[in-house]
């Protein structure tokens, strides 16, 4: 996803963002390339040109009629924009955080293993400043907090670098401060992390700590917990 956003310029950002102000981000609006243009104080062309770009780099579907075009914003060019609020934060803002929201789940097991392994574990202690529990805590994302998890991608995480040995090949992972917060019980250090080979998709987070969240957090299956992740 990262090589498709990269694909497009502050140019085509800026037209993403006017068809999100015409509400393109929750559902199809008609646009004319005339009146876009006048917008942007373009031509015509070039208006038709940026949506093109949008188009080909998966943030907007579009669907050409009579007297226009239909048009949405994809889920990647939301998460596009995501990014692009993150940026803007931190300038105005400075230092920023996300509250991502969601339900405590069971995992597939991956994470004791692969956390556990030597390569990962020695960089675990040096960079994070402690070891891990043996395990993740696995969360399903709400659906406005999959949108918002894309802002991670403007914040500097904490690189776990990639090894091997002499059975194959180890890919990095990134890893983000966060706290654990259920009810009243707010727990920290812990970190998001986010290897960069995953089996989960954008809708699951998994959170590491020096400690077994469910037990010191108080946490089972089913329950509500907000990871709020902040910058390093």
């Amino acid at each position: 996803m990262a090589e498709t956003t990269r694909a497009v310029g502050h140019d085509e950002l800026a037209t993403l963002k006017l068809l999100a102000l015409d509400g393109a981000i929750e559902g199809e609006r008609k646009e004319s390339c005339s009146a876009l243009a006048d917008r942007l104080d373009a031509s015509n062309q070039t208006a038709s040109r940026r949506l093109q770009r949008l188009e080909e780099a998966e943030m907007i579907d579009r669907d050409i009629v009579g007297d226009g075009q239909l048009i949405q914003i994809s889920e990647v060019g939301e998460r596009a924009l995501q990014r692009e609020y993150a940026d803007y934060r931190r300038i105005f803002e400075g230092a920023v955080g996300v509250d991502l929201g969601g339900i405590v789940t069971s995992g597939m097991g991956e994470g004791r293993h692969y956390i556990t392994l030597p390569g990962y574990m020695e960089q675990f202690i040096d960079k994070l400043g402690y070891e891990p529990f043996a395990g993740t805590l696995n969360v399903d994302l709400v659906d406005e907090s999959v949108r918002k998890r894309a802002r991670l991608s403007a914040f500097e995480p904490v690189t776990i670098e990639g090894w091997e040995d002499d059975e194959r090949t180890y890919g990095p992972a990134y890893c983000y401060p966060a706290s654990v917060v259920a009810g009243d019980s707010e727990y920290e250090p812990a970190h998001v992390i986010a290897p960069e080979r995953t089996h989960h998709g954008e809708s699951q987070l998994e959170v590491i700590a020096p400690e077994k969240l469910r037990d010191v957090v108080g946490l089972a299956d089913g329950d509500e917990v907000t990871v709020h992740v902040s910058e390093q």
